[in-house]
């Protein structure tokens, strides 16, 4: 039976994090197995790992030898990531991964998409783009291509990543989920209120959300009664 209540589920990730492409995967299983019983509405949100980055990236293997103390530890986490998307169906390819770029104007584009109703599209085309294709998904050119596959309007597109305004917007949003308490993505709001963090299983997932919205229904439940 089709739910009457519209859940909204707001995942906070950033685009160059491999847990939240695991993390997405593995919430489109716990949707699935779900199906029709509970409504969900489901919309992206920013968060920046690496917020100091230059907006033009820098050399992946330089950037994470310093950030984990070796290339040979930062090798190991690759492994540990391919292991597990794997079991997801995802073919992860860090050997094309030649920069870690900044990841303001992602966010940006999937703020744009959020307008259109192809956020999904474009997020998932944002890590298959980086994870898969190893493209720099911190160059204007080739977020307007991610957007006019999505069927973004190029014209619209060009706007809204040159737009000054849109993006220090997004930034403040990223930094809002920071402050709030989020150390870590994904991150899954349910109406708002933190659900759960990580790329969890998909059978945790589809049992937090029963479990969750099954709670919310009894409150709201017992305030109609209350009104009535």
């Amino acid at each position: 039976m089709e739910s009457e209540t519209m859940f909204l589920l707001e995942v906070v990730s950033d685009t160059i994090c491999p847990w939240c492409y695991v993390g997405k995967r593995r919430l489109e299983a716990a949707l699935a197995a779900i199906g029709e019983d509970i409504a969900f509405k489901v919309l992206w949100r920013p968060f920046e790992l690496n917020p100091d980055m230059p907006r033009e990236g820098v050399d992946r293997k330089t950037y994470r030898s310093a950030k984990f103390g070796s290339w040979d530890k930062s090798l190991e986490l690759d492994a540990q990531v391919k292991a597990a998307g794997a079991s997801d169906g995802l073919d992860f390819h860090h050997e094309r991964m030649e920069k870690t770029p900044n990841t303001l104007a992602s966010h940006v584009l999937i703020n744009l998409a959020g307008e259109s109703d192809v956020q999904g599209d474009v997020v998932e085309a944002l890590f298959r783009a980086y994870f898969v294709d190893g493209e720099d998904i911190g160059d204007p050119t080739v977020l307007a291509a991610i957007g006019a596959r999505a069927g973004l309007d190029p014209i619209e597109t060009a706007q809204a990543l040159a737009d000054q305004k849109r993006r220090a917007a997004v930034r403040t949003e990223a930094r809002a989920f920071s402050r709030s308490g989020i150390t870590g993505v994904p991150t899954v709001l349910l109406n708002r209120f933190s659900l759960f963090s990580g790329a969890q299983r998909a059978e945790v997932i589809a049992r937090a959300l029963r479990t969750a919205t099954a709670h919310a229904n009894v409150i709201a439940s017992g305030r109609t009664l209350a009104h009535a």
